[in-house]
């Protein structure tokens, strides 16, 4: 059983399709089915630091924060500091429409610093229920979300589900996306086979019988293609091996859920995530191990993540990939009339550089019509027929912005 992510993308120019072809992968590296039973295994004690205490400084005032926001226009690399000083302090007024307006015309509408606001401002109106919890709380909260986790991975159930795709791209770092086409992706998942995919259509048409593929598509459709499932990458991200660092950062509300916001970071020395790059068709693929880090957004209620943000760091200067991230949203869903908690959505991005040419490119997947997929049946065999009319698209998760800053995780206590 293998998990991993892949994407490939080709120029605009398709003069010479096959010696113009330019392949990226952002690659996940595979775990085994064996592996989970030892993970899951581990002792009761928690892989986890030492839980400290966080420091809040006294609650932003309006002053200061549209000082900030006007500073953020002429350096766009603040934001990443307003939205820290927004979830360790918390704001002291209320949000009106016109901040909001204001937040939105100086930050370029992003969308997670207004985010970051709205949930500072439900904080200021009911800081008993959106408080975070104390640390020692915070830790505990976290260990059962690990052994949950694991625990689920082994009894994840053989499902049929499809994947709309919408394809964009943007030249020069613009975040300019420009769509260029739609997909939609039969995917069979088995435990003792892993995942087969099966082009169903492009753009609303069917594809070309030398189109469709098995175990991965796409590669003679070119674009960014992604494959492989992504309950791989909490695994990995708990497993006590990688020694993944957590701090509790914030609180949220999604989907109608509380949630706790842990930030997490995996040293490059410790990952199984590697970039692989390939510039032609037939020419050698160049990969390098980075680091990652991001957050997860954990229910209080339930001890499971709702959503991951993962963001390649320390990647080598020289790497033609500059940039990886990837927004996953969990959900519920319903299968063989067992609950289980599985993708309902991501959001893929990732920036390369080639030459004097900066072009970046984003998957927005939707994950619909998860069933049971019987023993009996092959992917082959599967059409649009096999599932529910597609639904309007949601709106988006925020995507991730730069790495957050973390805290220096302190020695444990003898």
């Amino acid at each position: 059983m293998q998990f991993s992510f892949l994407f490939s993308k080709t120029r605009l120019k398709q003069v010479s399709r096959a010696a113009s072809r330019l392949v990226l992968f952002f690659f996940l590296l595979a775990i085994s089915a064996g592996s989970f039973s030892s993970v899951s295994a581990q002792s009761d004690n928690t892989p986890f630091p030492q839980a400290t205490d966080l420091q809040h400084g006294p609650p932003l005032t309006n002053q200061e924060y549209v000082a900030m926001l006007y500073q953020l226009s002429k350096n766009p690399g603040e934001r990443d500091r307003i939205i820290d000083e927004i979830r360790k302090r918390g704001i002291g007024f209320p949000l009106t429409a016109g901040l909001l307006g204001l937040t939105a015309t100086k930050s370029g509408n992003d969308s997670l610093l207004r985010h970051t606001l709205e949930e500072a401002n439900r904080r200021r109106v009911n800081p008993t229920g959106t408080s975070l919890p104390p640390s020692a709380e915070g830790l505990a909260v976290l260990e059962r979300t690990r052994k949950a986790t694991l625990a689920a991975t082994e009894h994840m159930p053989d499902y049929l589900v499809k994947q709309q795709i919408t394809r964009s791209r943007a030249y020069g770092g613009t975040s300019n996306w420009n769509v260029y086409d739609r997909l939609s992706i039969a995917v069979s998942y088995r435990q003792n086979v892993g995942e087969q995919y099966k082009l169903l259509s492009v753009n609303g048409m069917p594809p070309n019988e030398d189109e469709q593929e098995g175990s991965t598509y796409g590669d003679k459709l070119g674009g960014t293609t992604s494959t492989g499932e992504y309950v791989s990458m909490m695994t990995q991200l708990f497993d006590p091996a990688t020694q993944a660092e957590f701090e509790m950062v914030d609180t949220d509300t999604l989907r109608g859920k509380r949630t706790i916001v842990f930030e997490y970071r995996v040293k490059r020395d410790l990952s199984h995530q590697a970039l692989k790059f390939q510039a032609g068709i037939n020419t050698a693929a160049t990969q390098t191990i980075v680091g990652y880090r991001g957050r997860i957004w954990v229910d209080r209620d339930d001890d499971r993540v709702l959503r991951m943000e993962t963001i390649s760091v320390e990647i080598p200067p020289d790497f033609p990939i500059t940039a990886a991230s990837s927004v996953i949203d969990y959900d519920w869903v319903t299968i063989n009339d067992v609950s289980h908690l599985l993708p309902s959505r991501a959001v893929i991005e990732l920036s390369s550089r080639l030459g004097v040419q900066r072009e970046q490119t984003r998957n927005d997947i939707l994950f619909r019509g998860y069933r049971k997929f019987g023993t009996e049946v092959k992917i082959t065999d599967i059409d649009e027929s096999d599932f529910p009319a597609d639904k309007p698209e949601e709106a988006e998760p925020p995507r991730p912005g730069n790495a957050p800053v973390l805290k220096p995780v302190p020695p444990k206590k003898p």
